[in-house]
């Protein structure tokens, strides 16, 4: 079994108040639902911010092999107004909102609302190969979300009304680009999975759950999915990116930034940004070489890389490039992302 089959839903945990919890005094989480017509269900919306001390403490993104994140649930927001990022997740094992705490709860902490919806089917009990491949519906979560969000009283006067971007990781990457503007080719999304060359682990678990891209229903695949409040995308190795059509990345009309995590050779084909960022008008693109795609999951416990061969995950889920812990890697991905969306979105002084 894959790292993409092997998933479960993260909850949002009470912790006891240990002296990590109490770290967490700057962070305030709360979640909202987001009614989604296309859904035909409310979105699980998580929204990290910045919040006054106190409130009761919890760990959100833990799990089996994953340690969790800090925060104080409905604690009060702190005084001010604040740039939003819309923030999507990936499939598998980063299938929920919850489990890119490690990201949202940090840039939260430097003056950032994040919002994160839990793409439906792609985590926990409800998890679904056909419903993880619908690419196309995952930009209207992020926009409902972005309604929803700004419509609730807690948040609607702390938000800094056209401060707002879009991150993605992983399949979130592939999620963020169609935010700004790029299109799927339902070709190529239908004849995905037809070898293994692009990604075998996603394709296996599409095979043995008895899905075939070519029976799903594609005519509203190549829809334009842009959402013209966002302002600034950041895509950290997007996947697939191969699904879309490459001439639409030339209408992409706001900055994005791309990131591959390994050198070069070691970047999966699937996630390839190189050649996109030549296509797409204003971008910059760089890579973290001693990192790997792994290193998008939270901090591993003690034991996770022996526990995840012994139930055969199949992915080396603890690795990153070398040389570097991932605590550090992460550290660079918070400074980059918080630095990026600081200078895309902020107005003020």
């Amino acid at each position: 079994m894959k790292a993409w089959i092997i998933l479960w839903a993260v909850a949002l945990c009470v912790a006891q108040p240990t002296k990590q919890a109490l770290a967490a005094d700057g962070v305030g989480v709360r979640r909202i639902a987001a009614p989604s017509r296309e859904r035909g269900a409310d979105l699980d919306v998580t929204v990290w911010y910045p919040a006054q001390p106190g409130a009761e403490p919890v760990m959100l993104g833990g799990g089996m092999f994953f340690t969790g994140t800090p925060a104080r649930r409905d604690a009060a927001i702190a005084p001010g107004k604040f740039p939003l990022v819309l923030l999507s997740h990936g499939a598998g094992l980063a299938g929920s909102a919850q489990a890119l705490s490690w990201i949202a709860a940090p840039l939260a902490e430097r003056g950032f609302v994040v919002a994160a919806p839990t793409h439906p089917g792609n985590s926990g009990a409800n998890r679904s190969a056909a419903e993880t491949m619908k690419l196309w519906l995952r930009p209207a979560d992020i926009s409902d979300s972005l309604d929803a969000v700004a419509r609730e009283p807690f948040f609607k006067d702390h938000l800094n009304a056209g401060e707002i971007g879009v991150l993605g990781l992983s399949m979130g990457g592939n999620t963020a680009l169609a935010l700004a503007g790029a299109r799927i080719d339902p070709k190529r999304l239908a004849a995905y999975c037809d070898t293994d060359r692009l990604n075998p682990s996603l394709c296996g678990w599409i095979r043995e759950s008895g899905v075939n891209l070519h029976a799903l229903d594609l005519r509203s695949a190549g829809r334009d999915g842009r959402d013209r409040r966002i302002r600034f995308a950041m895509a950290i190795d997007p996947a697939p990116v191969d699904v879309f059509d490459s001439e639409s990345f030339s209408s992409v009309d706001i900055p994005v930034a791309l990131l591959n995590l390994g050198p070069a050779a070691n970047i999966p084909l699937t996630a390839q940004a190189a050649g996109i960022a030549k296509a797409i008008p204003v971008t910059t693109y760089e890579t973290i070489a001693d990192a790997s795609h792994y290193s998008m999951f939270a901090l591993c416990r003690p034991g996770a890389a022996e526990s995840a061969e012994a139930q055969k995950v199949g992915d080396p889920i603890c690795s990153d490039g070398g040389g570097r812990s991932r605590q550090a890697i992460h550290a660079e991905l918070i400074e980059r992302a918080a630095t990026a969306f600081s200078r895309a979105l902020r107005t003020g002084p």
